[in-house]
């Protein structure tokens, strides 16, 4: 480590022990790589503020939608291998899927959001996720919103059976299984990515609370006209669905649990090697975090850029970021990734993870540049 990544480290350290000292923040952790090499590991305060278990690096935070990353991850080591295309015809995998016309849907609509099955039905229950087959069952008979690659729209939940039964129906293996066995293992972060995380794992994952997001996802209900169509009020991404070990513990591939240090890993090996591990060849990380489709977002009606599976940010990055704080992001330009993890969930707030995040970018960007 420079010494210029000294200072850096130092001062998110001091930043991040203000945020838990002043009480703004229960945990945190934050983490950045720079061509393959750690430059930021930061973690500070509680995984659980009941018991006052320490967080650590290696502690488990569900990220909600930043494990959607991780699923696109999987997808593109799988491509990287020849079993999946992103033009594959999902109905050819998966034929109940064609009812309603959505026999020309493709893997890479899903991708992209651009499906036209973002909505849920409005009585679905956390009960439901549990049983994949069931809610496999419900988006295969889903009638589309509009013509496929016509209309991008967060689809919040959807994304997730669309694109983990497709990669079920091809390799046989969940999604979760090959997040474990093919991305953490080789990267040497086992127990640290997941898509549900068994209640016997040690660490477990962190409690999770509220700061505001529940009341401020109730508000957002009542002005975004869509938003209850996506993530019906028994389903909405917010505190009470992450502090229940058995929602967590469910295989939803549109979320996820992990660390900051193992995402922030896993997005510097989509750019280069690290410790000699590359999931995907330079050729495909262009192809995979170039801007596919940009236009006004049908959920939360804002311009959105999304990748084969990342959003495209204007500063050059991809990646997800997550309900409440969470976030991964890489850097092409400069080698750059960096994750972050809160476990007090909350939105409007200033959004202290993201600006640690633009200080990281910033730093390494001012010496590349």
């Amino acid at each position: 480590m420079t010494d210029r990544h000294a200072d850096l480290q130092a001062e998110i350290h001091a930043t991040v022990d203000e945020l838990v000292a002043s009480g703004r923040e229960a945990g945190v952790q934050i983490a950045a790589y720079l061509h393959g090499h750690p430059i930021v590991e930061v973690h500070a305060g509680v995984a659980d503020t009941t018991t006052g278990r320490p967080m650590t690096a290696a502690t488990p935070v569900y990220g909600v939608s930043t494990g959607k990353g991780l699923t696109a991850t999987v997808v593109h080591v799988l491509a990287e291998r020849g079993h999946l295309d992103y033009d594959l015809r999902i109905a050819d995998v998966w034929p109940e899927f064609a009812r309603h016309g959505k026999g020309h849907i493709t893997l890479r609509h899903a991708l992209t959001h651009t499906a036209g099955i973002p909505a849920l039905p409005a009585d679905v229950t956390l009960d439901d996720f549990a049983d994949w087959d069931h809610m496999c069952a419900i988006v295969a008979d889903a009638r589309p919103l509009w013509t496929p690659g016509r209309q991008l729209a967060y689809h919040a939940w959807t994304f997730g059976w669309i694109v983990g039964e497709v990669i079920r129906r091809v390799t046989g293996r969940r999604v979760g299984d090959i997040l474990t066995d093919d991305v953490a293992a080789p990267l040497g972060v086992t127990g640290e990515l997941f898509c549900g995380v068994h209640p016997s794992t040690r660490p477990g994952p962190a409690r999770m609370e509220d700061g505001n997001l529940s009341a401020m996802l109730e508000t957002f209900a009542g002005q975004l006209p869509h938003l209850d169509r996506v993530a019906p009020p028994g389903v909405r991404p917010d505190a009470t669905l992450a502090a229940r070990p058995d929602v967590i513990a469910v295989d939803v591939p549109a979320v996820g649990t992990l660390t900051a240090r193992a995402a922030a890993r896993m997005y510097a090996a989509l750019l280069g090697p690290v410790d000699g591990v590359r999931l995907i060849s330079p050729h495909r990380l262009r192809a995979v975090s170039r801007p596919a489709v940009r236009g006004t977002e049908w959920v939360f009606g804002r311009e959105t850029t999304w990748g084969l599976g990342y959003a495209v940010d204007d500063d050059g990055s991809f990646g997800v970021a997550g309900s409440g704080g969470s976030l991964a992001f890489a850097y092409p330009r400069w080698g750059l990734t960096v994750a972050a993890t809160r476990n007090r969930l909350a939105v409007g707030d200033g959004d202290p993870l993201e600006h640690l995040r633009a200080r990281i970018r910033d730093t390494v960007a001012a010496a590349a540049d």
